[in-house]
């Protein structure tokens, strides 16, 4: 096996469970060493990124994209590879005492400070002074001894706070560190397969007030680029309230979300995700009230047939209306003379509503209109009205 250690000098406790979850998107077996630090097994993932030095590069430029440093270390063990990611370069033997955790009176009584120096103790002596827990830790370092680990589980739901170095009273200026988040979240939703259609950036004030920001896509996505440009417009037209000592990113409601492949004749996917985008971009700058998808839905009535929907909302069972139906329905039909048309097609005849009190007697035609255009026109109590055109 082979095992890499990531030590985060400063990192707090809390801090380190959302790095996991980030972290299982190169291996799912990664394991908590609190309270700085991460393993992760990562033989089985070698392959698939070209390699181990391919795969560290990666990692490291990975970890860039969340602003934060740590020391990585490669061993053949666990508890190895963190020795090695606490004391640095160089090999086991040669590190300081200090990165074991061990109780070091005693070894600096008798003028032992490396590793190295500790292997060569007599082992009976040393587990009497220092007890079994000390030996068992070294032999498990260089192999002698296996190693468990209770690997780490990505989480349902995902949640991570970013204390900001200074105040922020702008809300322009959150989305550099809101960045660092929706890096975070990528990295869980890659481990875990799957997309969210909206997440909420929480902004934490001095005084511990909070406001609140919703981010809502058109379809699913665990692409952290994606969310930041709507992050962008979002707040872009954000007004924050007071100055934001810290940002929360929270997300919940996964969904499955394979990798997508292009087509070799179009890429009807790649398509339709482009327009999901133009759509997400349209809702965040006009307003999620302004931009919406139209379905329809059982009721014969033209002003009652349809209802709005969410973007990528829509059921492709959908009921359909029988007969032909016009693209562009009038709000209010318009009184028409009977020289004004020439019947087409029809009559279809449309009779209900008579339960919620809009019953509607009416009687359907296509017919042509003076200026050429096809209308949908209806009789009802004698009188002639257009109520939709089709071209």
């Amino acid at each position: 096996m082979l095992w890499v250690a990531l030590h985060f000098p400063g990192l707090s406790s809390e801090a380190l469970a959302p790095i996991a979850g980030w972290a299982c998107q190169f291996t799912p077996k990664v394991a908590l060493a609190a309270p700085d630090a991460l393993l992760a097994e990562v033989e089985a993932s070698l392959r698939y990124f070209g390699g181990l030095e391919a795969f560290l590069e990666t990692m490291r430029a990975r970890l860039e994209t969340l602003g934060m440093s740590a020391s990585l270390a490669v061993a053949p063990t666990g508890l190895a590879a963190l020795w090695l990611a606490r004391g640095g370069t160089g090999p086991l033997e040669a590190l300081p005492l200090e990165v074991t955790g061990f109780e070091l009176d005693f070894f600096r009584g008798i003028g032992v400070a490396t590793v190295g120096e500790a292997l060569a103790l007599p082992r009976d002596g040393l587990a009497q002074r220092c007890g079994s827990a000390v030996i068992d830790a070294l032999d498990r370092a260089c192999g002698r001894l296996p190693e468990t680990y209770a690997f780490f589980i990505p989480p349902e739901r995902f949640c991570a706070r970013l204390e900001l170095p200074g105040a922020a009273a702008h809300a322009e200026a959150l989305l550099f560190p809101a960045r660092r988040l929706l890096a975070q979240l990528e990295g869980l939703l890659t481990a875990r397969q799957e997309g969210v259609r909206a997440f909420t950036l929480r902004l934490i004030h001095f005084d511990s007030s909070r406001e609140e920001i919703e981010v809502r896509l058109a379809s699913s996505s665990r692409d952290a680029a994606r969310f930041a440009d709507l992050l962008r417009e979002r707040l872009g037209a954000f007004t924050v309230g007071q100055p934001v000592e810290a940002l929360e990113l929270h997300a919940a409601d996964f969904a499955p979300l394979g990798p997508r492949s292009g087509g070799l004749f179009g890429d009807a996917a790649a398509d339709e995700e482009d327009w999901a985008r133009l759509v997400e971009r349209l809702r965040m700058r006009l307003g999620p009230e302004a931009v919406c998808g139209l379905a329809t839905q059982p009721d014969h009535r033209p002003e009652h047939a349809w209802r709005r929907v969410e973007p990528g909302e829509w059921d492709p069972r959908e009921f359909r209306q029988p007969g032909a139906r016009p693209l562009w329905l009038l709000e209010q039909r318009r009184h028409l003379g009977e020289a004004e048309f020439t019947l087409l097609s029809g009559p279809e005849r449309i009779e209900c509503g008579w339960w919620d009190g809009d019953e509607a007697r009416r009687d359907y035609f296509v017919a042509r209109l003076a200026h050429g255009a096809a209308g949908w026109i209806c009789r009802e109590g004698g009188e002639w009205t257009l109520h939709g055109l089709f071209a």
